[in-house]
């Protein structure tokens, strides 16, 4: 991949840093633009958490000791959640039993303050190619007569692609990737509309009877989302 190339694939990263240390949050986020990053920034614990799932980042810098919610039970939090975010702890706290514990948790790494600029910055590179790589390896889901690739996206009934908005992409994903789930229609807007999001449960209805439109009506998709009576909704083939 020649220089140019790569700093294209750069400038598609979002890197999500929280941190309550001002001068510090603010002068990472610098460095990581310099570099052709998207920065987002989070003061405490609480608005970290619900940035996390808003905006789905390609990568966290996480710092341990912080208002509201710590690092490790934001990290916690994420992983019971099936977020698969990578994440970079950062933290004063540098005694092996700390990193341990970050690392059971679920950190892709863990560096100890005060770091070396540039070698966060080679972390950083590596944990990004390698969720590259991943997600270009990842294998399309075919379910009857219908394909989802997460990689580009896309949806195929009977090998012709069918339009849906992001937000009915990543339902059709949610039930897809688990067939038989049942999903309750809290953890639905969790999953796709994000921590602590406002909507309720007729949104997901209004979604879901759209998607099925899509799918059933109008292209004759072989997958159905099916209605749990008091519950919420699976997918059955």
């Amino acid at each position: 991949m020649s220089a140019t190339q790569s700093k294209q694939q750069q400038s598609k990263d979002q890197i999500l840093i929280i941190e309550d240390d001002r001068s510090l949050r603010e002068g990472l986020a610098m460095n990581l633009r310099l570099n052709d990053y998207t920065a987002l920034v989070a003061a405490d614990g609480e608005n970290g958490m619900q940035m996390a799932f808003d905006t789905k980042p390609d990568l966290i810098i996480l710092d341990i000791m912080m208002p509201c919610w710590s690092g490790l039970e934001i990290l916690e939090e994420l992983r019971k959640r099936d977020n698969d975010v990578p994440v970079l702890i950062l933290s004063a706290r540098s005694t092996t039993p700390n990193k341990v514990e970050g690392l059971k948790l679920g950190a892709d790494d863990y560096m100890a303050k005060p770091f070396d600029l540039p070698e966060l910055l080679a972390r950083i590179d590596v944990m990004l190619r390698r969720r590259h790589t991943e997600k270009q390896n990842k294998p399309p889901l075919i379910l009857g007569n219908t394909t989802i690739s997460r990689v580009t996206r896309t949806v195929l009934v009977l090998n012709k692609a069918i339009r849906l908005s992001a937000r009915e992409f990543d339902l059709l994903c949610l039930f897809a990737e688990s067939p038989g789930k049942v999903f309750t229609r809290d953890a639905i807007l969790e999953h796709v509309w994000g921590w602590d999001y406002e909507g309720t449960a007729r949104t997901v209805d209004n979604f879901v009877a759209n998607l099925r439109k899509q799918l059933q009506t109008k292209h004759k998709a072989t997958l159905r989302i099916e209605t749990v009576p008091r519950v919420g909704y699976r997918l059955v083939l």
